[in-house]
């Protein structure tokens, strides 16, 4: 799907309507597109057949990785000794 074509639309109205000094609250409309984008996104995760044990062990494995890694940098820019 092209996603220039809305954007460009709703760039091309956003500025019609500042050259009519009309402000128009959009923050309704961009909270429930959100939450629809998220829910959408949910449904196509829930599609996908997974094994949850080795998604958990991974996902363990991965944060403590993570962590080690960042308190070993933090130590070779000079933190705590």
């Amino acid at each position: 799907m092209n996603i220039f074509i809305p954007l460009l639309l709703g760039l091309i109205i956003g500025y019609l309507l500042r050259m009519k000094n009309r402000e128009v609250n959009v923050d309704k409309p961009m909270s429930v597109a959100l939450l629809l984008l998220i829910f959408f996104m949910g449904v196509e995760a829930g599609k996908v057949e997974i094994s949850a044990g080795w998604l958990l062990l991974s996902s363990v494995v991965f944060a403590a990785l993570t962590i080690v890694g960042s308190l070993g940098f933090a130590v070779l820019l000079g933190g705590r000794r």
